[in-house]
C-alpha cells in the first residue's frame, strides 16, 4: 500500500503512478518526472493516476515534502503534462 501525495488516500502500488527524482553521481544534477513503470531508480512518491491528485500535490506541496526539496514551476508545468497525455491513453 502506497500513499498519494494529493489525496492522502492509501492505495495499491500497482494502481497508482511514482514520481521520481533522479540522483546525478556528484548529487548536484537531479530531475523529477512520471515513471509509469514504476522501476526506474530514484527516490519515489505516489499519487493517483489523473490530474486532480496532481493539482492537489502541487497546492499542498506534497512533492515538496517527499522530495525534500523546492520543485521548479517548469516542472511542475512538465508533470501536468505528461498525466494528461497518460489519462488519454
Amino acid at each position: 500500500m502506497r500513499q498519494c501525495v494529493g489525496c492522502r488516500e492509501m492505495k495499491a502500488k500497482k494502481d497508482m503512478i511514482r514520481v521520481i527524482k533522479t540522483a546525478s553521481e556528484d548529487g548536484t544534477d537531479s530531475e523529477i518526472l512520471l515513471d509509469v513503470t514504476g522501476r526506474k531508480n530514484g527516490r519515489g512518491a505516489y499519487l493517483c493516476p489523473n490530474s486532480e491528485c496532481l493539482r492537489k500535490a502541487i497546492a499542498s506541496k506534497g512533492l515538496e515534502r517527499s522530495f525534500k526539496m523546492p520543485i521548479p514551476k517548469d516542472v511542475y508545468e512538465m508533470l501536468t503534462k505528461e498525466m494528461e497525455e497518460f489519462e488519454t491513453r
